[in-house]
């Protein structure tokens, strides 16, 4: 049970290829999507009982121990009584293979809030969203607040890293999408009079700065949002979520 010893030291986590799910609903889905390998489940006997009809599923090794003890191998309190190690693959890159088969995507560059990197993702499996591209300083998918804040969304969506920046978005446009940048800038064409395409990628920006010049000059074309005068912009998992409610929600399958 080493590993849960660094359950809050992301950076030991990553470079033993761990990742760490936390809470009855995470661990679940995890143990339900059978796609992600599963180093162990530690859980209390609470948890145990509650996730009785899904640990059958797993080959993993399960640990069951009291609330005290889990506190104390994690270093602090587990109130979910709740934990699994998954083991973390190399992060694919985007390339025009991998962007070929799909029709919608999101694009994000600098989101590095854990919060907002799971909301995204909690948005992107809700309305249908095929690939998750993460841009420069983005905040990591598989970081155990994301995870949870996404309700174990960004262990259910694809994700890949773009590794030459803006030059993936040249790439997506390549293969085929509209790359439709959002901004909170007046100027630009209102959300209504996008429709829907059968290839596009939802371009948002950074939680303060928002999307860099470099990247809405590489996009499609630039839309935003309206809003009252009295609000310059909106929160950026707030912002995404709108917006892909009116991209892809109409072409859910």
């Amino acid at each position: 049970m080493e590993g849960y010893r660094h359950v809050a030291d992301q950076q030991w986590l990553v470079d033993n290829s761990f990742f760490v799910a936390e809470g009855r609903l995470v661990v679940r889905r995890l143990i339900e999507l059978q796609q992600w390998p599963i180093e162990s489940i530690l859980l209390t006997p609470a948890a145990a009982e509650n996730l009785a009809d899904v640990l059958g599923v797993t080959r993993a090794p399960v640990y069951v121990v009291d609330q005290e003890l889990m506190n104390e191998i994690a270093g602090f309190n587990i109130h979910r009584g709740c934990l699994a190690l998954g083991e973390r693959p190399e992060t694919a890159t985007l390339d025009r293979t991998t962007a070929g088969p799909f029709g919608r995507v999101l694009v994000l560059e600098g989101v590095n809030n854990p919060d907002n990197v799971g909301g995204l993702f909690r948005s992107a499996a809700a309305f249908g969203v095929e690939l998750v591209v993460l841009g420069p300083d983005c905040g990591d998918p598989l970081y155990r607040k994301a995870i949870r804040t996404s309700m174990a969304a960004s262990l259910m969506v694809p994700f890949v890293q773009a590794s030459q920046w803006p030059d993936a978005i040249r790439d997506l446009r390549s293969d085929g999408f509209t790359v439709i940048a959002l901004t909170p800038n007046r100027s630009v064409a209102p959300i209504e009079e996008i429709f829907p395409h059968s290839k596009l990628a939802l371009l948002v920006g950074s939680e303060g700065g928002g999307l860099t010049e470099e990247a809405m000059r590489t996009a499609t074309l630039r839309i935003r949002i309206p809003t009252t005068a009295d609000v310059d912009s909106l929160n950026v998992t707030t912002a995404a979520s709108i917006a892909m409610y009116h991209c892809f929600a109409e072409r859910r399958s």
